[in-house]
């Protein structure tokens, strides 16, 4: 596969929402056993300038977990502000149809690489196996977090692949534009078994398995 015009050898994916449930559901569920609206926290961090710029900071590296839990706690109004990011993350699940599909691109010849935006050790990557990426582009490590484009060319340049020979999945909008932009074709992801369909038209067969998984559940958050 790899080299051949016109075909995309570069995949680069997401980690929260896309090799995992959705982060949006673990927020909810965690804003509701605290006894706050479902959608507080991701209205907080759509509409709340300042609980955005923790946001950015902590994914950036330039705040530590402890401090943006102070003061996220203090934004939303929570008794208890010790360790968010973790609470936060509780209830997310790896998505084994994803890792799996990623696991067959990389054995087809295929160059992959995690580009995400991380919450530190919250983010637990350590629930992906083992041999899954020829790369990995962690915001927190390199100062950078999407929709920066400067983070889509690193992840490119990690994995070895010109942008415009990649493909770029996330289940946020708004992540995908810049990766478009700088050539990548891009997949929104919401259910694993559409995006092995769209990664199968533009990285060939290799990717969906002859048994292929059932349908996962809706993933629509991200990090």
């Amino acid at each position: 596969m790899a080299g051949e015009p016109g075909r995309r050898d570069g995949l680069l994916v997401d980690f929260g929402g896309v090799l995992t449930t959705s982060v949006f559901a673990s927020f909810a569920a965690f804003c509701r056993a605290e006894g706050l609206d479902a959608g507080a926290l991701r209205d907080a961090f759509r509409a709340d300038p300042r609980a955005r710029r923790l946001l950015e900071d902590l994914e950036t590296g330039r705040l530590d977990p402890a401090a943006f839990s102070a003061a996220l706690g203090e934004r939303l109004g929570l008794a208890d502000a010790t360790d968010l990011p973790r609470r936060l993350f509780a209830e997310l699940r790896p998505d084994p149809a994803m890792i799996a599909a990623v696991r067959r691109v990389r054995a087809a010849g295929v160059r992959t690489g995690l580009v995400s935006n991380s919450w530190g050790d919250a983010t637990a990557y350590d629930v992906l196996p083992d041999g899954l990426f020829d790369a990995t582009v962690i915001s927190s490590e390199v100062g950078l977090r999407k929709p920066d484009p400067a983070i889509y060319a690193l992840g490119a340049q990690r994995i070895g692949v010109p942008p415009e020979r990649c493909v770029f999945v996330d289940d946020l909008g708004g992540n995908l534009k810049p990766a478009a932009a700088l050539g990548m074709a891009t997949v929104r992801h919401v259910r694993a078994d559409e995006t092995i369909a769209a990664l199968e038209a533009l990285l060939g067969p290799a990717v969906r398995s002859s048994a292929a998984a059932p349908p996962s559940g809706s993933a629509r958050g991200g990090s």
